[in-house]
């Protein structure tokens, strides 16, 4: 017959490939219910108050067409909808393909199942497929992985949340216009059971049951596969456990099996008291808590609480007299199995020839070991006890003290059992690896001692003083050969032979009388050796690794582990050479791993990768959680060092007199620490959690304090970081790491991480924790809980410096470069402000602020912009007055007569509706003055720090500069295409460097704005022009500061095309020559201050914008100079007017 798994065999492949999609299945779900977006759970009021309308469980299929009415009805919703879409999509049709693979994987089961009743596989059925080895366990995983899904599922991912998950996917996705989508039958599976996975949880009526029989699945197999799993040992695991009262060890994956699929058939649970009697007896005479997958533990006593007949049934095992009695079994044979253990691993106990000669024994203490490990875990494990059930709690109390537990003295038995296995598996690995060749080796040296021998006997050698013997002689040339003839292959026969020669030999030297020949007797005793040897190495089976493979299985513990975190932790603290046996731990809790690939392997499925790497990464971050308290009593040192660093030790001057060196050697405090060799992720890990939480308690402020607590704050977080840095520096030698590439690769990393979520709050579409390139799973930076409106340490870093440069409360002096208070006149900062960032935070930190600043910038424009739309294009009188003005206004090169008039009704008319656009105008300049002063900064420590990197930078942003500008006068010549990155790269490198002018960028594109430019200079009229530092105004109460103003409107005209700025200067300019012209011809001796201002503006703007002088005298026009030459108050103006 043909081998069932065989690729030939269409039956056994198709549901091989449907197991495999099974394991691939529960792996994908176990991964993704680490990435539940939280705002799903709807648990914060805040997600209640903003998602609470647009989150819908499955009620939302009672009406759709109302909950989207009401959505409709609010076009704020329908924004903060469509955000939540551009956010989430990604991550729900993960989860709803992960949905529709666990609805696809019954479908394809029941299909199959239909197949085999119909007879599309050849001479197979399901009574057939029952029959074989292979095959009864295919079926039998194929419904326990079912259910499996289902518990997982439940567990993992709460009921409310997955009927929102699906809700949302259906109300995003295009799956609702499918024709053939199964989202209905998905949503019926799936539906919440009412279960909570949370500690004191009352559970749901007819749970599990009524959850696994959504999907009808046939009565027949379910009843067939019950009956092979209740009479067949399937996996024949009961001849690695020979012992009887190691059977319910033996059958406990099959036990898992059963207690799955029982759900599937209620009424064995409820009424037929016979068959569960009959399972208790065999699988559950002695244990009670079972490990269903990977670790998922389950107390029958809780489990079979509300099924007459399976809870009749297990009250036997339950009974305090047999759980004393088990209890104190297993406390017996942990004491004498240990001591056995720690025997053997003495120095020098287990050679070869001891582990060849005691195998049994050997296995059996494995045995023991691993079996006792096994029920003690289980049965003390917290998770296992509802804590709320008072009969749990009497049953746990009752092994905690018939078994004496100590959870150390169970732990050190685990590493000494792991430890010996290891030896134990390395050994018989070797061994097997050599087996071949030693053997012949051994037949070898025998086969040459029986010639030599026989050599004696001839009388050749006269120095042996042995008579000749001819018949020894013939004999033993007879037995060499025998011995050659030996084949390693048939190691049966070869075995028997070997006996059969030693007792000849025994023979020989007895009835020859040969004993009183001592070489004779040698020769002999060696070649017998070297035949025992044979015999020993022949015996050598790969079964034995086998049976420790599968006697050492710890999957049962891939969760129940992290109860001993602790301890392994504390051991390490005390005797880092605990490692060793740690690591023989790790390795056998990784042979978990066998349990889910095993049938993706040998499906040759494409899902192998991706289930062995979150396997295998849950376990490496297991190692890497336990390992950590490496770098954490590093970094215990570590503060010492700073102390040290920061307080006690002076640092040395750039020059010393030579009678001074002793006193800055400081050698007592010097050598109080003495750092070890440590694991640079770990100390990664721990520095990035200290150095990310000394950022976000140092950066609080208090807005009501004054003055500012900013700079005493950044001076003192300086100092931190400096002691961090130095710190490092000193300790790197010792334990062999890079400490400067360790640190500036880690602070880059949580300063780019933190810009980036509080740049989330200006973007639709946010960047999640799993699609950060700065976040990381086995270095992960820490989240803090926000204190004010930002959610990070950059964000309240930024809004208290903007708090306190704030233009309604203070006045920028460019000249100096610093902020005054506009009541006090007392200076509030200037730049060493971001000298002081650079200190703190570094390059990184600074480059971090300019981005965060150019958010806000761009949501102030937006707001600006939106506000015209809304306001300009809606209100009929302004649309009227512009329109009036630019008829007024035309031509821009001629003058306007009575323009005083002119102008005052138009300013009239507007001036109510300015106020609202003029905080965001001023907010805008605020922060590309803060832009400018970053730049600055940045550049000069470029320089400073890296003369050569700033000289090529600018270099080559001048080669390429003149090369595109060459390519736009010869398009023939090479330009970067559209997938080159190098001006994309070459931008973050020179605006990192201050190479860059803030106030040229374009950051947002609107649609062409009619009458734009002039609706911006009849309300740049409306509040007038400054004069002098921008302080004084038409109203003493209207203080404004000057440049904000200018460098908003400079960055808000910049961001449209420029012929917007050419009618906008050539405004100003008709403004200028027709109110010079109007004072002219009325003999005004005062110059207006409106015309000042707009001089000064037109200077600025020229100077802030580096355009050429020349467009200042267009927008002048001769006539205006001539006209300002003549006026009696012009001349004081001097060059500011007339310079050309």
């Amino acid at each position: 017959m043909v081998d069932f798994l065989a690729e030939n065999n269409l039956c056994g492949q198709a549901v091989l490939r449907i197991i495999s999609c099974g394991n691939a299945i529960i792996a994908e779900l176990l991964r993704l219910s680490e990435f539940i977006p939280g705002v799903f759970r709807l648990k914060d009021k805040a997600d209640q108050q903003k998602y609470g309308d647009i989150i819908f469980d499955f009620s939302y299929f009672k009406g759709p067409e109302t909950c989207e009415g009401k959505l409709e009805a609010k076009p704020e919703l329908l924004d903060l909808d469509e955000e939540f879409r551009e956010n989430n999509i990604e991550i729900l049709t993960r989860f709803y393909l992960a949905f529709q693979s666990v609805h696809k994987y019954i479908v394809d089961l029941n299909r199959y199942l239909d197949d085999l009743n119909e007879g599309i596989y050849i001479q197979q059925t399901l009574e057939t497929v029952l029959l074989n080895e292979d095959g009864k366990q295919l079926l039998c995983e194929a419904l326990y992985l079912y259910g499996v899904m289902l518990l997982v599922i439940d567990q993992k991912i709460e009921g409310e949340v997955r009927e929102r998950m699906l809700v949302s996917y259906y109300r995003y996705s295009a799956a609702r216009s499918s024709a053939d989508s199964n989202l209905d039958d998905i949503c019926k599976l799936l539906r919440s059971t009412g279960y909570s996975s949370q500690p004191g949880a009352k559970r749901p009526p007819n749970y599990p049951e009524s959850y696994f029989s959504r999907v009808p699945i046939s009565e027949t197999f379910i009843s067939m596969v019950i009956g092979r799993l209740r009479s067949d040992d399937i996996y024949n695991q009961v001849s690695a456990y020979p012992l009887p009262e190691h059977r319910s060890t033996a059958l406990a994956t099959q036990a898992a099996m059963l207690y799955v699929i029982l759900y599937f058939d209620p009424s064995i649970l409820h009424t037929q008291q016979a068959k569960m009697r009959e399972i208790v007896d065999k699988y559950f005479p002695d244990n009670w808590v079972i490990s269903i997958y990977m670790g998922i533990t389950v107390n029958l006593a809780e489990a079979w609480e509300p099924y007459k007949a399976a809870k009749t049934a297990l009250n036997y095992t339950l009974d305090l007299s047999n759980v004393k009695e088990q209890a104190s079994r297993y406390a017996a044979v942990t004491e004498r199995v240990h001591t056995q253990v720690q025997q053997f691993l003495k120095e020098g106990c287990l050679r070869e020839e001891l582990v060849l000669d005691n195998i049994p024994k050997l296995l059996n203490c494995l045995r023991d070991c691993n079996v006792a490990i096994r029920w003690l875990m289980l049965h003390t494990a917290d998770t296992a006890c509802d804590p709320n059930n008072k009969r749990l709690r009497q049953i746990k109390d009752q092994i905690l003290t018939d078994s004496r537990y100590n959870p150390r003295i169970l732990f050190q038995l685990l590493l000494d059992t792991a430890q010996f296995e290891f030896i134990l598996k390395e050994m018989f690995k070797q061994m097997l690896s050599e087996k071949q060749t030693k053997w012949e080796n051994y037949k070898k040296e025998g086969s040459e001692r029986m010639t030599e021998l026989a050599d004696v006997f001839s009388g050749v050698k006269p120095l042996t003083r042995v008579e000749k013997n001819e018949n020894l002689q013939a004999w033993f040339r007879e037995i060499s050969k025998q011995i050659m003839s030996l084949n390693y292959d048939d190691s049966t026969a070869a075995g028997r032979k070997t006996v059969q020669l030693i007792q000849a030999l025994e023979e020989v030297q007895e009835f020859h009388q040969l004993e009183t020949n001592l070489q004779v007797c040698q020769f002999l005793a060696d070649t017998r050796k070297f035949l025992h040897q044979m015999i020993r190495t022949i015996n050598i089976k790969e079964e034995v690794l086998i049976t420790m493979q599968i006697v050492g299985d710890l999957s049962y513990a891939w969760q129940l582990i992290d109860s001993f975190t602790s301890i392994m932790q504390e051991s390490i603290r005390v005797s880092p050479s605990m490692v060793t046996k740690l690591r023989a731990t790790f390795l056998k809790l990784a042979s978990a791993l066998d349990l889910p690939l095993l049938r993706i392997n040998q499906a040759n499925s494409p899902d192998l990768l991706s289930v062995s790497q979150y396997y295998s990464g849950e376990l490496v971050s297991y190692v890497r959680k336990v390992l950590q308290i490496i770098p954490e009593s590093m970094f215990t040192s570590l503060l010492k060092i700073i102390k040290l660093q920061t307080h006690d030790i002076i640092e040395v001057p750039t020059r010393l007199d030579k009678d001074k060196l002793r006193d800055y050697a400081q050698l007592g405090p010097r050598y109080e620490v003495d750092p070890k060799q440590l694991l640079e992720d770990g100390i990664r890990k721990e520095l990035v959690k200290r150095v990310a939480l000394a950022l976000h308690r140092g950066l609080i402020f208090n807005p009501r304090a004054k003055p500012s607590e900013l700079m005493p704050k950044l001076k003192e977080m300086a100092a931190t970081m400096d002691g961090f840095h130095r710190s490092f520096e000193y300790i790197q030698d010792y334990v062999n790491i890079y400490g400067l590439k360790i640190w500036q690769e880690e602070v880059s990393r949580i300063i780019n991480y933190n810009v980036e979520q509080e740049c989330n709050n200006f973007l639709r579409t946010k960047i999640q924790d799993w699609q950060s390139i700065y976040q990381s799973t086995h270095i992960p930076i820490p989240k803090f809980t926000p204190v004010d409106e930002s959610v990070t340490f950059i964000g309240r870093l930024c809004r208290e410096i903007l708090r306190i440069t704030d233009p309604k409360i203070t006045c920028y002096i460019d000249q100096m470069n610093t902020w005054y208070d506009i009541k006090t006149h007392q200076e509030v900062t200037n730049s060493r402000l971001f000298s002081e960032i650079q200190d703190t935070l570094g390059t990184f930190g600074l480059n971090g602020l300019d981005r965060l600043l150019c958010f806000m910038i761009v949501k102030e424009l937006q707001n600006f912009l939106s506000m015209f739309q809304k306001n300009i294009w809606r209100d009929r009188t302004v649309q009227d007055t512009l329109k009036t003005l630019m008829n007024a206004v035309s031509p821009l090169k001629g003058i306007i007569a009575n323009s005083n008039k002119v102008y005052s009704t138009a300013i009239a008319k507007t001036q109510k509706i300015w106020t609202a656009y003029l905080d965001s105008i001023m907010k805008v300049g605020q922060m590309q003055i803060l832009r400018r002063q970053i730049t600055n900064e940045l550049n000069y420590s470029c320089r400073f720090d890296s003369k050569h990197l700033a000289a090529a930078l600018e270099n080559l942003n001048k080669a390429i500069l003149a090369d595109i500008e060459a390519h736009y006068q010869n398009p023939s010549l090479p330009y970067p295409k559209e997938d080159n990155t190098l001006l994309y790269e070459i931008t973050a490198y020179l605006e990192a460097a201050g190479i860059h002018n803030p106030l040229n960028k374009v950051r947002i594109t609107f649609q062409c704005l009619v009458q734009f430019h002039l609706f911006y200079f009849v309300n740049m009229c409306c509040f007038g022009f400054f004069f002098g530092a921008g302080v004084v105004c038409k109203r003493p109460a209207d203080q404004i500061d000057w440049l904000p103003l200018v460098l908003g409107l400079l960055t808000l005209l910049k961001q449209f095309h420029s012929r917007y700025t050419e009618q906008f200067l050539a405004l100003i300019g008709q403004f200028i020559r027709s109110t010079m012209e109007q004072c002219t011809s009325q003999k005004i001796p005062e110059m207006p201050a409106d015309v000042v201002g707009a001089l000064m503006f037109l200077e600025d703007y020229i100077r802030y914008t580096k355009l050429p002088r020349k467009v200042r005298e267009n927008s002048m026009s001769p006539v205006s100079r001539t006209h300002l030459g003549a006026h009696p108050k012009a001349r004081w103006f001097g060059s500011i007017v007339l310079c050309t």
